[in-house]
């Protein structure tokens, strides 16, 4: 039977991203990021748990000594201590429903932080998860156990969208839980005020960790290719307004042009990477040419 990953991303997905690695800029708990020289830099494991043995488990980590006592397959869990942990921080507000492209944000979204797990994952990082719109909703300590990808996207699997979204609030909230210096990205349309969004982004940084912004959009928020008669929809408060496109195109695209650049300010301000993708944008070429990038830089 598929994981719960491959039920939610075409494995061939994972195969195509075999060939990158996360890289984190700076130091990190003390370890040095770039590029990762080994995967077993700085990293040791220490029993944690049992738990019962699935299909496709490691044999090497059978406890045959209780298999023989209870005649039941368990199979032990260890705590890693890893050169990076990871907090990936994924926005659930009602925006992040917006499919005018077939694809939600928040589909490509949840398939960009599996794809970063899976990366991190296999260099032996901690990933965690944190889930969240006008408040934290839900929260995964970074862990660096075989399983962690399946139970990340289970947990996102079951989550729905809240409808409405408070930057500030929330991630002041997951400041607060990513206790461990890392690497934090941030998976969100980012609509919100300029300065709730800045208040949360000072708190992570005062926390020493390095941070990266996915910006999802779609491309019809973005770009407003549309003729004629449009309605426009606040998928938060569900307020609708009516009017015609080409008679708001050349304003909207200046409001949002001049949105765009204050928020570009207030990040390159903090030392904040903010990367902007579209949901029509090829998710594994996306992800490819901006860490290609990020590795010279």
């Amino acid at each position: 039977m598929p994981s719960v990953a491959q039920q939610i991303v075409d494995p061939a997905f994972f195969s195509r991203l075999d060939s990158l690695e996360l890289r984190a800029k700076g130091i990190v708990e003390g370890f040095l990021h770039g590029l990762h020289r080994s995967p077993f830099v700085g990293f040791s494991v220490e029993f944690a748990s049992h738990r019962e043995y699935a299909q496709g488990d490691d044999l090497r980590h059978v406890n045959w000594k209780l298999y023989a006592r209870t005649k039941r397959l368990y199979v032990k869990e260890f705590d890693a201590e890893t050169n990076m942990n990871l907090h990936l921080l994924v926005d659930v507000s009602g925006s992040m429903e917006c499919a005018n492209k077939g694809l939600s944000k928040l589909s490509y979204g949840t398939t960009l932080a599996a794809a970063l797990a899976h990366l991190a994952l296999k260099q032996h990082d901690a990933v965690g998860l944190t889930l969240y719109a006008d408040e934290v909703l839900m929260h995964l300590e970074p862990r660096a156990k075989p399983h962690q990808l399946d139970e990340i996207l289970r947990v996102i699997s079951s989550t729905k969208a809240r409808p409405k979204s408070d930057a500030s609030r929330a991630l002041n909230q997951a400041a607060e839980l990513c206790q461990h210096r890392g690497m934090v990205v941030i998976i969100s349309d980012l609509f919100d005020d300029i300065d709730a969004i800045t208040r949360g982004l000072d708190q992570l940084r005062f926390r020493q960790h390095e941070v990266l912004a996915f910006q999802i959009w779609d491309p019809w928020e973005r770009d407003l290719p549309l003729d004629g008669n449009i309605c426009f929809s606040d998928l938060e408060t569900r307020e609708e307004i009516t009017t015609h496109a080409e008679g708001v195109r050349e304003k909207y695209l200046a409001a949002i042009e001049a949105w765009r650049t204050d928020l570009s300010k207030a990040c390159l301000n903090r030392g904040v990477d903010r990367v902007e993708v579209t949901t029509d944008d090829p998710l594994d070429q996306a992800l490819l040419d901006y860490l290609v990038r990020r590795s010279k830089a």
